[in-house]
């Protein structure tokens, strides 16, 4: 089935040391694209999550960005430094008395003193920031083929319609073809008839100018071609794999042979039909650029 290469994922989990948030969005690209936004210190997570969309996504230009908040505390060793704490209770307790002070000193009396404290941030372990990462980014990534998919259905939708038109235009070709050899066949007689008046008509020369332009603008040969390129798309946009290069290919090839027939015909009824047919072709090619 078809999937559109726009589209929006995101997701967040929340861990014992940490709140993680991931989100991934894409717009049209010929090729896969990546580009993250992690936090400075978490570079190290911007290869594992390209290779990690990669096994999803083919087409697109895809952006992840991941948000980490450690919770309080947890990300570092915090300890109180006695030594310095020792000497701001003696300094207090000597002014005391000379400054005919009560000795009322208690712990958050001075908490809140400079250098009380020294905080070390503890050396994370990466393979295990990385799973929950992966955990996080899984989700959002399920998210976001999942609305890739329900965008590739409407443009199924839309594309097998405009096959159907297409396929019904080029069976016109096929009927009327014949009729506009007859016709010029009958219009070249009658105008020799004229010309010659009662003398005979040469049937043989009538019938080989008729010929020559049958053969000038036959279109067997590429009505027949435009079913086979008709029966191949309907078959990729049923493939359960990405078919949008080769979809983009495809519709060159089908212009291709439009484009022939166009320039064959010389009948004012094919070539109303041939316009509405390029329009047709051109709403697919659209369509197109936006499939994976």
């Amino acid at each position: 089935m078809l999937k559109s290469m726009t589209g929006f994922g995101r997701a967040r989990i929340e861990f014992e040391e940490r709140e993680i948030i991931v989100e991934i969005r894409s717009v049209n690209h010929r090729f896969y694209e990546f580009s993250s936004r992690t936090p400075r210190a978490y570079g190290y997570l911007d290869e594992k999550l390209k290779a990690l969309l990669s096994e999803k996504i083919t087409r697109g230009k895809t952006e992840v960005s991941v948000f980490l908040y450690n919770k309080e505390g947890t990300n570092a060793d915090i300890s109180v430094n006695m030594d310095i704490a020792r000497s701001y209770v003696d300094a207090l307790r000597q002014a005391a008395e000379p400054l005919d002070l009560t000795d009322d000193l208690q712990l958050s009396n001075i908490m809140r003193l400079p250098d009380l404290f020294t905080v070390v941030k503890t050396q994370e372990n990466e393979e295990a920031i990385w799973e929950q990462v992966e955990q996080t980014a899984q989700q959002a990534l399920e998210q976001f083929i999942e609305m890739r998919k329900t965008e590739g259905v409407k443009m199924y939708e839309d594309i097998s319609s405009r096959l159907d038109t297409i396929e019904k235009f080029v069976n016109f070709v096929e009927e009327r073809s014949p009729q506009v050899n007859k016709e010029y066949h009958d219009k070249l007689y009658s105008k020799i008839s004229e010309i010659v008046a009662d003398r005979n008509i040469d049937e043989a020369r009538v019938l080989t100018e008729a010929a020559v332009f049958s053969e000038k603008t036959a279109v067997d040969e590429e009505t027949v071609r435009l079913h086979s390129h008709l029966s191949q798309f309907r078959t990729m946009i049923n493939a359960d794999e990405p078919v949008g290069r080769k979809l983009d290919f495809l519709v060159q090839e089908l212009n291709r042979e439009v484009n022939t027939i166009g320039s064959k015909c010389n009948d004012l009824e094919i070539t109303k039909i041939m316009v509405d047919l390029k329009s047709e072709i051109e709403k697919i090619r659209e369509q197109i650029q936006n499939i994976e």
